[in-house]
C-alpha cells in the first residue's frame, strides 16, 4: 500500500497552506504548459488520478467534460475536495493507485498531477490506464523530474566567487525509493529515469505526444526571480500520450 502521508495531521495542515492548494491551478507554475497538452474536454469522460483537492476535476467540468471520476488515497484530501465542490457529475473516490483496476474503454482523458512519482507499481497502473482509454484517448500527467528525484541526499551548492549554482546528482540510474524531508520527515517517493517513463508508455500502447522539462519563461522569471533554480535543474517533467 502507498504511504498515506496526506492523512497525517501535521503534513496535511502544512500542505493545504501551499499556494497551489489555496489558490488553485492558476497559482501552479507548470499549469499553462500542462493545460496546453490537454485535448478539448467538451463532452469528455475524464479520470483524475491523485485528484487532491479537486482543482483539475472542477476545471474539467467548467471546460465541458461530461463527467469526472476523481480518485485519491487521502480521506483528508477528498473531504476537503467535496466541501469545495457542488457538482454531481464529479464523483470523488478513495482508492490506492498502486492496485487500481479500471474498466475497459471508459474514458476519453486521464489526467494526473504530481502523483505518479509516489507509486512503486506505476507500470501496472499505466497498463490499466491504457486499457481504460478509448482509442485516441489521451493521458496527460506530471511528475517530479528525474534529475530532481535522483540524488540520494539532494543539495544545492554555491560557488560565490564565480556566481555559480550546482545541483548535485548521484545514483541517477539506480531507480527506487528516495526518502525526503518535505513538510515532515521521511516522505517516500520513487525515482525513475526518463527512459523508464517513456518506455512504460510505449510498452502499454501509447504514442508520446508531449515531453516538457518545465522551466519558467523569461516573463515568468521576471515576476518570480526565485524560480531561477529551475535553470539549474528542472523540478517537473510533463508528459502527454495518445492511445493508438
Amino acid at each position: 500500500m502507498s504511504q498515506n502521508i496526506y492523512d497525517e495531521r501535521e503534513f496535511f495542515q502544512s500542505y493545504i497552506q501551499l499556494d497551489r492548494q489555496r489558490k488553485g491551478l492558476d497559482s501552479t507554475p507548470e499549469w499553462p504548459r500542462l493545460r496546453a497538452m490537454l485535448p478539448d474536454l467538451k463532452g469528455a469522460r475524464v479520470l483524475d488520478l491523485g485528484c487532491g483537492l479537486g482543482w483539475f476535476s472542477r476545471f474539467a467540468r467548467t471546460e465541458g467534460a461530461a463527467s469526472v471520476r476523481a480518485i485519491d488515497l487521502s480521506a483528508n484530501m477528498l473531504d476537503k475536495a467535496r466541501s469545495m465542490t457542488s457538482d454531481d457529475d464529479i464523483a470523488y473516490e478513495e482508492a490506492d493507485l498502486e492496485d487500481l483496476t479500471l474498466p475497459e474503454t471508459s474514458y476519453d482523458v486521464v489526467f494526473s498531477s504530481l502523483a505518479f512519482h509516489y507509486l512503486a507499481n506505476l507500470p501496472q497502473l499505466v497498463a490499466e490506464i491504457s486499457k481504460s482509454l478509448r482509442r485516441g484517448g489521451r493521458l496527460v500527467f506530471s511528475v517530479e523530474h528525474p534529475l530532481f528525484t535522483a540524488p540520494t541526499s539532494p543539495s544545492v551548492t554555491f560557488n560565490h566567487r564565480k556566481d555559480q549554482i550546482f545541483w548535485q546528482i548521484d545514483a541517477y540510474q539506480k531507480e527506487g525509493v528516495r526518502t525526503r524531508d518535505w513538510l515532515v520527515e521521511d516522505v517516500r517517493k520513487q525515482h525513475r529515469t526518463m527512459a523508464s517513463y517513456i518506455n512504460m508508455l510505449l510498452d502499454s500502447g501509447f504514442r508520446l505526444t508531449d515531453f516538457v522539462e518545465w522551466c519558467p519563461s523569461a516573463e515568468e522569471l521576471a515576476s518570480n526571480p526565485h524560480w531561477d533554480i529551475e535553470l539549474v535543474r528542472p523540478t517537473f517533467l510533463l508528459m502527454g500520450a495518445v492511445k493508438d
